[in-house]
C-alpha cells in the first residue's frame, strides 16, 4: 500500500514541475503567468517566445504524464493505482508546489498520461486536438473537443474498465473546469485563436 501511495505522490512532485515557466527561464523570456493570457502553458509560452520553446513546453507537459502512467502501466499495478497517477500528475501541473501552486490547464498533461495508458486512446484524442487547432486556429476549442470525447473513448478502448473510465472522466470534467473562461469566450465568439 505504501509504494502504491508513494508513486501517486512522486506523480504529483512529477506534475508540479512547470515546463513554461522553466523553459521561460532558460530563454530569459517573462514569467508565463504574468505575461499574455498568465496561463504557464506551450499556447501562451508561444505567445510570448515563439515556436521553440512552445514545443519544448508542450513536449515536457506531455511527459509529466506519460512517463508515470507508463512506467505504472508497465510494472502491472492495479487500476486504481494507475488512475491515481494519472491524476495526481494533472493535479501537480495545475497546483504545482515548487511554484506557488499557480499552474496551466492540464491539457498536454492529459494527453500524455491519456498515451501513457493506451497508445490508440491516447492517439486518437490528441489527433482530435490537433485536427480541431488547424482546422479552427482555436487552441482552446481542440482541447475541450478531444476533452468531452475522451470519457467515451475510454470506456471502449480500455476494456470497459470502471475504475480508468472514471479516473478518464474526473480529469475530463476538471480540464473543462479549467477552461469554463475560455468556453464563455467561444460562447460570445471572443476567443483568441493561435
Amino acid at each position: 500500500m505504501l509504494i502504491n501511495l508513494l508513486l501517486i505522490a512522486t506523480a504529483y512532485l512529477i506534475g508540479s514541475l512547470s515546463s513554461a515557466i522553466i523553459v521561460c527561464r532558460v530563454w530569459g523570456l517573462p514569467d508565463p503567468r504574468s505575461q499574455g493570457s498568465n496561463n504557464p502553458g506551450a499556447t501562451n509560452v508561444m505567445r510570448i517566445g515563439g515556436k521553440v520553446p512552445a514545443i519544448i513546453t508542450l513536449l515536457g507537459d506531455g511527459c509529466k504524464g506519460f512517463l508515470p502512467t507508463l512506467l505504472v502501466m508497465r510494472w502491472g499495478f492495479p487500476s486504481w493505482v494507475i488512475g491515481g497517477v494519472m491524476l495526481a500528475a494533472l493535479v501537480g501541473h495545475i497546483f504545482p508546489i515548487f511554484f506557488g501552486f499557480k499552474g496551466g490547464k492540464g491539457v498536454a498533461t492529459a494527453m500524455g498520461a491519456f498515451l501513457g495508458l493506451n497508445w490508440l486512446f491516447g492517439a486518437i484524442l490528441i489527433a482530435v486536438w490537433a485536427l480541431v487547432i488547424k482546422v479552427t486556429r482555436i487552441s482552446s476549442f481542440g482541447a475541450i473537443v478531444a476533452t468531452l470525447l475522451a470519457p467515451a473513448l475510454a470506456w471502449f478502448l480500455l476494456g470497459n474498465d470502471i475504475v480508468l473510465t472514471a479516473i478518464v472522466s474526473t480529469m475530463s470534467i476538471i480540464l473543462l473546469w479549467r477552461h469554463k473562461d475560455n468556453i464563455l469566450r467561444l460562447c460570445v465568439g471572443k476567443e483568441s485563436k493561435v
